[in-house]
């Protein structure tokens, strides 16, 4: 059912400039929850999540994407949560100048701050060091959430 309503949302959401990330629908007594990650370069605010709900209820009423849900349904549209792995070359891209921890193929695990992801490669500033890998080299990553000191994150003061 996920599979289906995916290939059902796909182009539709791409037409509206957002990438459908998952689909998980969800048995809750006699309905049904329907789940949709969305994302896109930016990110998502309110108003993208309102209008893609919108979108997405009236594609869920009418056939062919109706009849995979028979009876009631609660929709929910979120974008992904920092703990989404990063598998993708737009997850990565969108993780730009965060901390990652990357995963590589051969199973070792890389610290850094994501410089760039490109069509065929991703870019890490690890230590002092800029590394470069091939996207064939690299498995995952999960951004690293980052808490600043109560003192930096305070505005900087002159003194007179």
């Amino acid at each position: 059912m996920n599979d289906v309503l995916a290939a059902g949302l796909t182009s539709p959401l791409a037409e509206m400039g957002v990438d459908l990330e998952g689909v998980e629908v969800q048995k809750a007594g006699r309905r049904h929850v329907v789940r949709v990650v969305i994302d896109r370069d930016g990110g998502v605010d309110l108003d993208t999540v309102a209008e893609i709900s919108r979108a997405v209820s009236e594609l869920l009423d009418v056939e062919p994407l109706a009849a995979i849900l028979p009876g009631p349904f609660v929709l929910e549209v979120t974008s992904p949560g920092v703990d989404r792995p990063l598998t993708l070359e737009r997850h990565w891209r969108r993780a730009v100048s965060r901390l990652v921890i990357a995963t590589l193929r051969d199973g070792t695990t890389v610290t850094g701050r994501v410089v760039s992801a490109s069509a065929t490669e991703l870019t890490l500033s690890v230590g002092d060091q800029t590394v470069v890998w091939p996207w064939a080299e690299v498995d995952h990553g999960m951004v690293q959430i980052e808490f600043a000191k109560f003192d930096d994150a305070l505005p900087a003061t002159s003194e007179e």
